[in-house]
């Protein structure tokens, strides 16, 4: 036998073995990828199923914190004892942070859109007790407290509106 007999029988040999572990190599990578997305595919429905009631929980803690933060619920609570409007608008803002600082962690459950809107309701109800309590014509707590709550009758407040949201958002998400 000459080399290129040799040659060709080695060939004949080794090119369906290629080609059959080729094939065996593909069809297992293909087989141990699905394996391996079915597992992650378990591990996330596993974790969703684990973690809906905490999301549910922290929504209802956001509700609860924009309920409270609610300047009639607020004053209503956190009587003015005859403070200046300023000091009653310091002690109202301090109940807010406090109120805040108890629900921050609450942020890792919800939307970045509705931790956004919670934000801009507690800004935007601080902003208003500000303002209405440096305002040159009121100079009591009660003043402060009667001046904001008429405010209030007259439109919606931003926790309100938040708290729309966030019920809006739950029935998109579940």
């Amino acid at each position: 036998m000459n080399i290129e007999e040799k040659l060709l029988e080695i060939a004949s040999y080794t090119i369906p073995a290629i080609i059959t572990g080729g094939v065996a190599f593909g069809l297992l990578h293909k087989f141990f990828r699905n394996e391996e997305s079915k597992r992650k595919f378990e591990l996330l429905r596993e974790n969703q199923q684990q973690g809906l009631p905490i999301r549910l929980q922290a929504y209802e803690r956001i509700v609860l914190f924009l309920e409270r933060i609610n300047p009639v619920n607020l004053m209503m609570r956190v009587e003015p004892s005859g403070l200046d409007a300023p000091s009653y608008a310091t002690l109202l803002i301090h109940n807010i942070q406090t109120e805040y600082e108890h629900n921050i962690a609450q942020q890792i459950y919800l939307t970045q859109e509705s931790w956004e809107i919670v934000m801009k309701a507690k800004n935007n109800i601080i902003s208003q007790l500000r303002n209405t309590s440096i305002s040159g014509e009121i100079k009591s707590g009660d003043e402060l407290r009667t001046k904001v709550l008429q405010e209030l009758t007259q439109s919606e407040s931003a926790s309100a509106v938040a708290i729309s949201f966030i019920k809006e958002e739950l029935k998109r998400v579940f």
